[in-house]
């Protein structure tokens, strides 16, 4: 009954490849926010974020004093990034560049080449301490992915997972070290940084009690999802992880994955599997199906589109929310 769909996931691939062919000359407009010169434009910062979520707490943090590009056009799939020259300009110019080390390869090779000096991996704010899970695998926050402490300073490449961002704690906690290195490079406005930091952790910390206070009483905290992104949501809030493929979304499933997932479902009386926005839902409504479980959109945040259930972070989070509960039964 199962099958890989394999023609769809070459489709995902292609895809992306071919936006970022047809963004490499307007990879700074059409694909992505307005940049201007090195300076940012008069007095304001140049600012690059390598992906969306940190796009946003940059945006937060610097206000009106910077222009914010986002290097990954709405709608792309982050980890599938490549760099035109006029992008890794951009980069090189710019006052600041924020990433994520591990996660997009092209920009890792663009920092390391133009912007050693101007740059911020948040891997170590984000404490990314939680390990990289394989296809198939479930783990629960009470069972051995404890992620909080440790030197959070490994990169995504040594096996942790990236996805630091579906935890509005740790989201803050970028925004923190965005504000310190922005008061460092405009010394004139570190207090309107750090006051927008503080705003922006304001905001995240009411989010992250409504995460609380929306899951706390639900029949099912077995979570079973296309890809392993929401492995800090699910330990921050006391759910189980089910990714049907690893942490890529372009992952195959084998058979015995769908397999595997489709007998967790059933033993764990699930009754929604999870999909994206990014990426083709076919992985997910075919274990739905085997199972009879309904299907429901999770959104990893990696990217906006015009599909998306909000038009910020934090609209698109408390759709989650709202999924969740109901997927979840959540009283």
């Amino acid at each position: 009954m199962f099958f890989v769909i394999r023609r769809a996931a070459a489709a995902r691939r292609f895809g992306a490849v071919a936006l970022a062919g047809l963004c490499a000359g307007s990879l700074l407009t059409a694909c992505g926010s307005e940049a201007g010169s090195g300076s940012g434009g008069g007095d304001r910062l140049s600012v690059v974020a390598a992906f969306y979520p940190l796009q946003y707490a940059a945006e937060r943090v610097a206000g009106d004093t910077a222009n914010v590009v986002n290097l990954t056009k709405p709608g792309a799939e982050p980890h599938d990034l490549e760099l035109s020259p006029r992008a890794v300009g951009t980069v090189s110019q710019a006052d600041l560049v924020v990433y994520l080390r591990g996660l997009q390869p092209a920009v890792d090779s663009a920092v390391n080449q133009e912007a050693g000096d101007h740059s911020l991996d948040v891997t170590g704010a984000a404490k990314l301490t939680l390990p990289a899970p394989s296809a198939g695998e479930s783990g629960h926050a009470d069972h051995g992915n404890h992620v909080e402490g440790g030197e959070g300073a490994d990169s995504v490449a040594s096996g942790k997972d990236p996805h630091f961002w579906l935890d509005p704690v740790r989201l803050a906690a970028v925004g923190d070290a965005i504000a310190d290195r922005l008061a460092g490079a405009d010394p004139a406005h570190a207090g309107a940084f750090r006051a927008n930091a503080a705003r922006l952790r304001t905001d995240l910390t009411t989010l992250d009690r409504e995460f609380r206070a929306g899951l706390a009483t639900c029949r099912n905290h077995d979570l079973v999802t296309s890809h392993a992104a929401f492995g800090y949501l699910a330990h921050r809030y006391g759910l189980t992880q089910f990714g049907i493929t690893g942490l890529s979304p372009e992952q195959e499933p084998s058979p015995a994955e769908l397999s595997s997932a489709a007998t967790f479902a059933r033993k764990h009386d699930v009754r929604t599997i999870y999909h994206e926005t990014l990426v083709s839902p076919a992985v997910a409504k075919t274990v739905a199906r085997e199972t009879g479980a309904g299907s429901a959109v999770l959104d990893p945040l990696e990217g906006l589109t015009s599909q998306s259930a909000g038009k910020d972070y934090l609209a698109v989070m408390r759709a989650n929310l709202a999924a969740l509960r109901k997927g979840q039964d959540c009283s």
